[in-house]
């Protein structure tokens, strides 16, 4: 389809939702069938014998008090390896933006019976393009925008022809509020949404990669650990693979406002919850990028993970910028190298 006629489609879908008043949540059923991650995660239980009837009464055992469930049983990687993803599509609600170089739309997608908003950039051209999801560090979500700072990494990704996904995730406006337990929460979401990439004709499934500043590094490190399928990823930023390091600094930002309940958890559950103990599956190749005068997350940590990643053969770069913040000033040198950089990585893996 030529870029006029799917801008024309695109418009068209927009005035008609104006027009019927069905801008926002979508009541048509969810018909995509669900994915399954393909990646072992132990020997599938057996199934269940038949139960027998006997004719000879048996008495009634008593009763004995239930066990009290694990709390942390669906946060842990196993878990999230043996779940399903997708259900239903992403759908177009409206366009926000036409520029010579791609249009930006508002998009909306189920996550776990939960409604999540963001933005698609959609290259001029002839697609199937490689898909680059980008997401997003801490914000306060009161203060939240759909298009924010994130917005100029993601429309460069565009120029540069890659079909661009930025998903507000739960708990942000206008998304639907959820559980969010360790972030896990959003690492679903972003699960959720590669599975229903197939839903958009415009895109190269099977060609994916994550950029994640910050927060949104963090994220990416959790879905590394549980997807195999996603081709490249690039942390600028980004928080620890350790769990316990996240939240005792995040306990150190927020004045002791937020934390606590994560750092109560036993260690024996942080180590089946934090994807610092299976970077050893990673597989996917990595790019790192770090202000060296970042004062919000600490650079030793990217030099940590770069270590460790390139102790296990993992293929993985890692670029330290002398000088730098933990978001590079718009419009800089180092913002110039870093997304330069990011593209060179994403045209090297994704096509």
């Amino acid at each position: 389809m030529g870029f006029r006629a799917f801008i024309g489609m695109i418009l068209g879908l927009s005035f008609s939702l104006l027009v019927s008043g069905c801008f926002g949540r979508s009541t048509a059923p969810l018909t995509t069938p669900s994915a399954t991650l393909t990646r072992p995660a132990g020997p599938s239980p057996s199934p269940s014998s038949p139960i027998r009837h006997t004719p000879t009464p048996v008495p009634s055992p008593s009763p004995t008090p239930s066990s009290t469930p694990d709390p942390y049983a669906d946060l842990t990687i196993e878990a999230l390896r043996q779940r399903s993803y997708g259900g239903g599509s992403i759908r177009i609600e409206r366009v926000l933006a036409v520029t010579s170089a791609f249009t930006r739309t508002l998009i909306a997608y189920p996550s776990d019976g939960l409604t999540i908003y963001g933005f698609m950039n959609i290259p001029r051209g002839h697609g199937p393009f490689p898909v680059v999801i980008v997401l997003h560090g801490y914000v306060d979500p009161q203060r939240y925008s759909t298009l924010a700072y994130t917005t100029r990494y993601a429309d460069a990704f565009a120029r540069a022809g890659f079909l661009v996904l930025h998903p507000n995730y739960r708990n942000y406006p206008p998304s639907d509020e959820g559980p969010n337990p360790f972030r896990v929460g959003y690492a679903i979401d972003v699960l959720n949404l590669i599975a229903l990439l197939p839903t958009l004709p415009m895109a190269q499934p099977e060609a994916v990669g994550l950029f994640g500043h910050s927060m949104g590094g963090g994220i990416a490190l959790r879905v590394l650990a549980v997807h195999p399928g996603v081709k490249a990823a690039v942390l600028y930023g980004s928080m620890s693979a350790d769990e316990r390091k996240n939240f005792e600094r995040i306990l150190q930002w927020s004045g002791g406002r937020r934390g606590r309940e994560e750092l109560s958890t036993p260690e024996e559950a942080l180590q089946h919850i934090s994807p610092v103990f299976y970077l050893g599956d990673i597989v996917t190749p990595v790019q790192i990028h770090h202000g060296a005068a970042d004062t919000v997350v600490p650079p030793e940590w990217s030099r940590e993970l770069y270590e460790r990643l390139r102790t296990l053969g993992k293929p993985v770069e890692w670029y330290e910028y002398p000088g730098q913040p933990h978001t590079f000033p718009a419009g800089s040198e180092a913002e110039r190298l870093l997304l330069e950089r990011s593209i060179a990585f994403f045209r090297k893996y994704l096509r």
